[in-house]
């Protein structure tokens, strides 16, 4: 017609200018009439919004769209009581039951998709439906499985939810649903962009007939409130899922209330894009442009590419960023930071890439690629927000696999060649939870999502993502407790009452033990030593009181020899193992002499400490080639792989309980999963640890992969927290010492399994002689991370 001007598709890839946008939001826009856009808790079923308390206002980008009330205490309170009250109903229900509910639920979301995807949209918060669909279908499966797959497993209880204020609701509900399907009742703190969607499906849970209390949803500030959610007694587990800072705050605030926790800080997470010259660079140069100028990312990215087809990539990303307009940002706050930063890096020596001049003013930037930066650039470390990508060069393969593992972060990683042997081994090199094989940001609830290092110290999704809801049904349940006044700066300083007296007679002490260090006995770095006790007090024998420079020590012993033991065939660390064990076979009335000598019980009850100890062995030397990953069918086209791996350096202190037995249990699932260990004896009973070390000397344990340091346990612990090489703690010990490596072991972030002796004693703990196969598992589960390998074949 005349007068009309119709562009042409060849127009509209020319000028790649934003077309109008179709979303209507007249259904939110209802949901939220009908509650007087004034949105309040869901508890007990129900919404409730008192006059009394605060609001905050939630905006699109346009005005305010509605506003929703901050919680107090005795909200919390409430939202707990009624959660630890419908907690019983739901885990006493049946699988079929409650996988009922999830399922209704898949179909529930199905009829309201389109209220929940205006909710997100109205809240900045990018999920589509179709995906929470799939996530309550998946896990309505596993809830019909529980009993059957894991059939000595139990719920934790009352489970907080808790996510920052930019996480997406895929992520608050792949906390959420597990924790419902394996029986637990929730408590979700969600974050700003989170609260409508969270408060709609909190309702359409009860219209899939989940019961009252089940799941409640409490809003306000993400940390503080996360904090007095966690801090109730009735409260027994926490998980969160956001960003780092957040999650220190949490942590710090949480720490000594008696609560286990995990963290997913994927939102903080920098993650690598490698391109080998193997790549088909057409592809790889797409992906780049999908997901480095997004709106909205979950992740920062780094682009690594090799040398030989850089000048091409370059070239290749100038053409398809030619015509991009500016990206809008969240805040004018976030230009002004991209602003600093690329100045910042242009003065390290970077070339500027941009697609379009900067707007004059407001929350937009242009795409832009930093060019020729160094690995140690602050900018590569820690990338700005924004449509900013910095790119790095490596010269081979090797170098970049580890450009790749230079961050402090693990997450993910994309890698791009079309050379098969090159993808699978880069993926098994690289220390990250998911690698994306000529892809990227592919997810699916089947495979676990895994953050590494500063990345989280959780597992997420799949079957493997279950157990943080789930505790062995022969592990014993403690009360709540309070946190303790402790000085964590001084923590560990005060001189323990083994050290020796400063007058002794040496002729009456009948042996002096080394401590085994590096495959090597050692005296402390300090010269000190100290007494080992019989149960009348007597002075058995002395021993090194070992500090932070021996743990120094033995980290660089282990590092140097933990990624050739993890390589080992599974095979081979078994027959290391059974090694052991035999050579502990052997030893076996000398150590059952020391047992009964330092504890004070039977000969008799020693020796068969000593045949269960060469038994558990055995158990871990037959399950090295016995525990292995799996291939998940995911929806998409594709293979994908999840199989599990070692931790890297561990450091355990070990419990008084059975001193040998123990040791042995914890050492056999550290060592069969590929981890190097660090062991701190019994401060109490050291010398069934100390007579532990000939058997290791004459084993084929490689020398390195296990240290024994005797010493203080308060001293030990802190130079265990304060290695930032350390990647776990197992510890059993002071209720101090559980809130100090929970305030202390977050920056940098380690994984934690603490256990307060005391409760142990009291409430008759961990069974060491039981053969109860959840409880190896979990000592398993605890010695292993999992990875995620995407490979698509379309």
């Amino acid at each position: 017609m005349a007068g009309t001007s119709t562009k042409t598709v060849h127009d509209i890839f020319q000028n790649m200018e934003y077309g109008p946008s179709s979303t209507s939001t007249a259904t939110a826009q209802s949901w939220l009439v009908k509650h007087s856009r004034v949105l309040g808790f869901f508890i007990d079923g129900k919404f409730f919004s008192p006059a009394d308390r605060q609001t905050h206002d939630v905006t699109d980008s346009k005005a305010v769209v509605c506003s929703t009330v901050c919680a107090k205490d005795e909200d919390v309170a409430s939202a707990a009581s009624s959660a630890a009250g419908a907690f019983k109903t739901w885990s006493e229900l049946s699988c079929y039951q409650r996988a009922k509910v999830l399922l209704k639920l898949a179909s529930v979301l199905q009829r309201h998709s389109q209220c929940v995807s205006e909710l997100c949209e109205l809240s900045q918060s990018s999920t589509s439906p179709a995906v929470l669909i799939r996530l309550a279908q998946y896990y309505a499966s596993w809830a019909q499985l529980r009993d059957t797959l894991m059939p000595e497993w139990i719920p934790q209880g009352v489970v907080a939810v808790v996510v920052s204020d930019d996480c997406s609701v895929y992520y608050l509900l792949l906390k959420v649903l597990p924790a419902l399907a394996m029986g637990n009742a929730v408590i979700v703190v969600p974050g700003k962009t989170s609260t409508l969607p969270a408060l709609l499906l909190a309702q359409l849970f009860m219209e899939a007939g989940i019961p009252a209390g089940v799941l409640n949803v409490v809003s306000g500030s993400e940390a503080s409130l996360g904090a007095k959610v966690a801090q109730n007694p009735q409260v027994n587990y926490l998980t969160y899922s956001g960003r780092q800072h957040t999650g220190e705050a949490l942590a710090k605030a949480v720490a000594g209330w008696g609560v286990p926790m995990s963290f997913s800080l994927s939102l903080s997470s920098v993650c690598t894009f490698i391109i080998f010259d193997s790549a088909d660079l057409d592809s790889a140069v797409d992906g780049v442009i999908e997901l480095a100028f997004e709106k909205k990312r979950d992740f920062q990215w780094v682009l690594c590419v090799q040398e030989s087809v850089l000048d091409s990539v370059v070239a290749k990303l100038k053409l398809r960023m030619t015509g991009m307009k500016c990206v809008p940002l969240a805040t004018e706050t976030d230009r002004n930071f991209i602003e600093a930063a690329v100045q910042e890096a242009q003065q390290q020596g970077a070339t500027l890439m941009q697609s379009c001049p900067p707007a004059s003013t407001g929350a937009l930037y242009p795409p832009t690629v930093l060019c020729g930066l160094a690995p140690s650039c602050e900018s590569v470390i820690s990338p700005p927000p924004g449509p900013v990508l910095p790119l790095i060069s490596f010269r081979s393969s090797a170098e970049g696999v580890t450009l790749g593992n230079h961050s402090p972060y693990g997450q993910a990683a994309s890698i791009w060649t079309e050379d098969l042997t090159l993808a699978l081994e880069s993926a098994k090199s690289l220390c990250v939870g998911s690698v994306w094989v000529n892809c990227h940001s592919v997810m699916d609830p089947a495979l676990p999502l895994c953050g590494r290092r500063e990345s989280g110290n959780c597992t997420d999704g799949g079957r493997e993502g279950l157990y943080q809801f789930l505790r062995p049904s022969h592990s014993p349940s403690f009360p709540r407790s309070s946190p303790s006044s402790i000085n964590y700066a001084d923590f560990g300083s005060a001189v323990s009452k083994f050290m020796i007296p400063e007058r002794f007679d040496p002729s009456s002490v009948p042996r002096f033990y080394y401590q085994f260090v590096g495959g090597q006995l050692h005296k402390a770095d300090s010269g000190c030593s100290r007494s080992v006790l019989a149960p009348g007090g007597a002075v058995l024998a002395h021993c090194p009181d070992g500090g932070r420079k021996d743990v120094r020590n033995a980290v660089e012993a282990a590092i140097k020899v933990q990624p050739g033991w993890t390589k080992k065939s599974p095979t081979a660390r078994s027959q290391s193992l059974y090694s052991l064990a035999d050579s502990l076979d052997k030893r076996r009335r000398d150590l059952a002499v020391s047992i009964q000598t330092q504890t004070g019980i039977s000969l008799e009850e020693a020796e068969k400490e000593v045949e269960l100890s060469v038994s558990r062995l055995t158990d871990w030397a037959a399950r090295c080639d016995r525990e292995q990953g799996g291939t998940p069918f995911p929806p998409q086209s594709g293979s994908a792989l999840s199989t599990p791996e070692a931790l890297g350096v561990l450091g355990v202190i070990l419990p008084n309980s059975k001193p040998l037995l123990s040791l042995v249990s914890l050492l056999g699932a550290a060592v069969a999963m590929g981890n190097a260990v660090i062991m701190v004896p019994s401060e109490k009973y050291p010398l069934p640890a100390l007579e532990f070390i000939q058997v290791l000397q004459a084993s084929d344990i490689p020398g390195g992969l296990v240290s024994i340091i005797t010493g203080g346990r308060d001293q030990l612990t802190q130079a265990l927290a304060n290695h930032s090489v350390i990647q776990s703690i197992w510890y059993w010990g002071s209720k101090e010492g559980c809130q100090f490596l929970q305030y202390s072991c977050v920056s940098p972030l380690k994984r934690l399994w603490l256990h307060c002796e005391e409760e142990e004693e009291r409430e008759a703990g961990r069974n060491w002689t039981s053969s109860n196969p959840s409880l190896q598992e979990e000592l398993w589960r605890k010695a292993v991370v999992w990875k995620s390998i995407w490979i698509p074949t379309a």
